[in-house]
Order: C-alpha cells, then sequence, then structure tokens
C-alpha cells in the first residue's frame, strides 16, 4: 500500500472510494491490490498490493467494535458494521486464511430500497400488507439480496402500521429511523451475546413484528416458527436457492421424529416462501430479481403435512392469480419484457427443459 497513507487513512480512502464507484463489495487479501466488485465484476485497485496481515488488521483495528475484538482471536473470524463519512454502511467481515488475515466489505445503502426500486413483482408487498402474524421466509444464496428484500420488509410495515419491530442481525446492516413503527435493533456480540439469548426472553418485550436476520440452525428456526403461532409476525432468511430446498433445509435442523411435528407447526404458521437470484440485465450494470413465491393455500397445507413437497413447483405454476409463480415463470417474464437475454436465463435457470418450452411457448402466441 501506499507509503503516504496510514492504515485507517487507506480504508477511510478505499470505503469512500466505493460510495463513489458504487461498488458493492470490497476485498482485502495479503499481496493483491484491493479488489472492488463494481457491476457484478471483480476490479483492481490501481494500488500497490497489501504487504501483510498486520497492516490489515491495522487498517480495521478502529473500526472493530470493542466488544468483537476478541471474538475475532477466538473465531478466526469475525462480522461486523460501521458507517462511513459518505453516510454509506458497510458490512465488514474479516477472517483468516492460509495464515493471512483478510477481509471482505459489503457497502449498504442508507436508505433501505423500495420494493420497486428492487424490481421485486408486486405479491411481496401483497402478502406483507395483509399479513399481521405467521412466519415469511426469503430464500436465495448469497449475494442475490436477501438482508435488503428484508430490509425493504421492514421499511414497508414501518412506513404503514403502529408497532413495535424488534430485529436480531449479525450484524445491523440498514438503521432504521421509526416513523410509523418503533424499532428496536440488537446486534450479535454488541447488544446480546449470541442469537439464543437474544431468542430466549424476545416475546416478553413486546414484539409486534420480528426479524431474524438468518435462520440458521435448529434453535433459530424453532423460536421463530413458535413466535410466529403465538400471533406475531416473523421476518427471516434461509440460505437455499429455491422452495423445495427451504422445506429441506429446515427439516434437516430437525431429527427425523420431529419432521411430523415441524410440518404441522409449518402448516398453521408459514404464510410465504420468497427465492430470490439475482441476473444481470441487458442495459450494462442493471439487475434483476427473479423469483419463486409459494403462499400458504389449503392446498399448500395439506401437501407440507402429507410430505408431498415434490408437488409444491406444479401448484405455483397453476396458481398465479394468487400471485405464486415459479422461478421459469419469473424468468420468461424477464425475457418476454426485455430485461434479460434469453442465454442469462439459461445460464441461472435449474430447469433448462421447462424455461425453453415456455419461451417457445411466448413466441408461438
Amino acid at each position: 500500500m501506499s507509503e503516504e497513507l496510514t492504515p485507517r487513512q487507506a480504508i477511510e480512502k478505499l470505503l469512500g472510494s466505493m460510495s463513489q464507484l458504487q461498488a458493492s463489495d470490497l476485498h482485502l487479501k495479503v499481496g493483491s491490490p484491493p479488489y472492488y466488485r463494481v457491476q457484478g465484476v471483480l476490479r483492481a485497485a490501481k494500488i500497490p498490493s497489501i504487504p501483510d496481515s498486520a497492516y490489515v488488521e491495522a487498517m480495521l483495528h478502529d473500526l472493530i467494535p470493542e466488544e468483537r475484538r476478541k471474538d475475532f482471536d477466538d473465531a478466526g473470524a469475525i462480522d461486523f458494521a460501521v458507517t462511513g463519512v459518505s453516510g454509506d454502511r458497510f458490512r465488514m467481515n474479516m477472517y483468516r486464511a492460509m495464515g493471512h488475515t483478510h477481509a471482505s466489505v459489503r457497502r449498504v445503502q442508507e436508505q433501505p430500497p423500495t420494493f420497486e426500486q428492487l424490481h421485486l413483482p408486486s405479491i411481496y408487498q401483497d402478502v406483507l400488507m395483509k399479513t399481521m402474524d405467521g412466519l415469511i421466509l426469503v430464500s436465495g444464496a448469497t449475494g442475490t439480496g436477501k438482508s435488503t428484500t428484508l430490509a425493504s420488509m421492514i421499511e414497508c410495515i414501518n412506513e404503514n402500521r403502529s408497532v413495535h419491530i424488534i430485529t436480531i442481525e449479525d450484524p445491523v446492516e440498514f438503521v432504521f429511523k421509526p416513523k410509523k413503527a418503533i424499532i428496536s435493533q440488537r446486534e450479535i456480540g454488541i447488544d446480546v451475546a449470541d442469537h439464543h439469548d437474544a431468542l430466549r426472553y424476545i416475546v416478553r418485550q413486546d414484539p409486534d413484528c420480528i426479524l431474524i436476520g438468518e435462520l440458521r440452525d435448529q434453535e433459530t428456526m424453532l423460536a421463530a416458527i413458535q413466535a410466529a403461532e403465538t400471533g406475531h409476525l416473523v421476518l427471516g432468511s434461509i440460505h437455499v436457492s429455491d422452495v423445495h430446498q427451504t422445506f429441506s433445509r429446515i427439516l434437516e435442523f430437525f431429527p427425523r421424529t420431529e419432521h411430523a411435528f415441524i410440518r404441522s407447526s409449518l402448516a398453521v404458521s408459514l404464510r410465504a416462501i420468497m427465492c430470490q437470484r439475482l441476473l444481470p440485465g441487458i442495459d450494462e450494470g442493471a439487475r434483476f430479481p427473479a423469483t419463486e413465491v409459494i403462499l400458504n393455500s389449503s392446498v399448500v397445507k395439506d401437501k407440507i403435512i402429507r410430505e408431498r413437497d415434490e408437488e409444491l413447483t406444479d401448484i405455483m405454476a397453476h396458481s398465479q392469480e394468487e400471485g405464486m409463480h415459479t422461478f421459469t415463470q419469473s424468468l420468461c417474464e424477464m425475457i418476454e419484457a426485455e430485461k434479460i437475454h434469453y442465454d442469462t436465463a439459461m445460464e441461472y435457470t435449474t430447469n433448462r427443459d421447462a424455461l425453453s418450452s415456455a419461451v417457445k411457448g411466448i413466441k408461438s402466441v
């Protein structure tokens, strides 16, 4: 790195450049120059390589919350978030790899975007506005915008309902300003030790809406279901690609002897699963979400209880009047609207034959 800049000055300059370049991510790796991700593509910064781990640690030392510094020594990785001078918020992950200290930084917009700005279908807002309790899950792989979608949901509730919202986040990304709602944002490692402690007493804190940033294990999943069953609106994300995998992942958290109980609970508490994948658009820099949505209709409830998950895709495909749809249908609509290229859709779909047939059907009309 430049000898003219101290490590603290260097990170401030890099974060400022992220905002100027509209970069989504920044990677700091020993032996390489910093890399920005701009419009989905990694680009090396035109500055010298990072010399060693000590430089990375010095860059981030003053930014790490004091309560979290020991966590890095113990676990070899740490998540935290900071607000830059530009007003942008940055989610940071510092981690060890091959004996070196690296870091990945995600830029988060100060104001949560609207559903329209995210190009999400109207069913997202429709479901949220009609749902006062129960469980809504947002699914997708890393980098598909799950956290941003959940933030948009919270902001929509904040603008429209006089309720108490409690979030459990690791780390806090968007900082919400109370509008109609009052909001309590709890950050793991700073406001509360872990998810277990955060969830143990959450229903005693008089929430109307609960956001659990990531449903990562049996404990968080069970807490979400139980809170949803007791009259709370619960929003959460789960790290899988589609509706079918979402059910599979939930069940994987529990022993086989408890699956019937979990299915019964989901049949009662689940309101919707919304899955998304981000695709590059035809216009340079544009990105659009392909989505898959299932709503917990009476037919879906029956399939969940009877372990007929393989039939859910067909139900989504033939219930468009309710807002349900598959990834194939979503991709088709985006191709028809000239938002994405056909070849791009084929690259991201998990069912090429179905997408090819659907596109041929459009062309033949």
